[in-house]
């Protein structure tokens, strides 16, 4: 295929992905939220409950995150870790993981990570939530809470993994001949 009609047919494909994100924010309008209980997690500072997490706002991301085990999460997170304080100006922002606040500090501070984490080991948010597989590992996602008074909903979540929409550097690699060529996350590059 000649470049010109490669790229055409690119750029029609592209289009038809923008009006599918179009179907699924008025399939996301239209979910009804659920109630969830207003979880404690662990940091150094002491515990803190979700309602606590808002930072002031009436939205919340929190990040499923399978912690310092998981080259894929890491990656994940140092991309946010970039768009970071954008998200922070219009909602609150929360990596969440199994690992406990000190092992957390010394992988976020090893990586330059500025965004909050809190530690959901011991509890049942991740179970809860959707986030822990049938094996009893841990999986890597997104969920979004809405705070209404005294109220706390989930209004949406996504499960992550290689390619999906929340991690660029798949997308960058769709663009090489050969796309990623098997390539995955590790935790350093020589």
């Amino acid at each position: 295929m000649r470049y010109a009609d490669g790229m055409a047919r690119l750029k029609d494909l592209r289009g038809r992905i923008g009006k599918l994100r179009e179907e699924m924010r008025s399939a996301q309008a239209a979910i009804e939220p659920e109630e969830v209980s207003d979880y404690e997690f662990a940091t150094l500072k002491g515990p803190v409950r979700l309602s606590e997490l808002f930072n002031g706002k009436d939205d919340l991301f929190v990040v499923h995150n399978m912690g310092t085990s998981c080259s894929s999460c890491t990656m994940w997170a140092d991309g946010c870790n970039g768009f970071y304080p954008h998200v922070a100006d219009r909602a609150g922002f929360v990596v969440s993981s199994p690992d406990d606040p000190q092992t957390q500090r010394e992988f976020a501070a090893s990586r330059g990570w500025r965004f909050p984490m809190v530690s959901h080991v011991g509890t049942n948010f991740a179970q809860d939530m959707g986030y822990r597989s049938s094996h009893g590992g841990w999986l890597p996602g997104l969920s979004v809470f809405r705070r209404d008074g005294g109220r706390l909903t989930r209004v949406s979540d996504a499960r992550w993994s290689p390619g999906d929409d929340f991690c660029p550097v798949w997308h960058f690699f769709d663009m090489l001949p050969g796309g990623s060529k098997g390539w995955m996350p590790r935790f350093q590059y020589g």
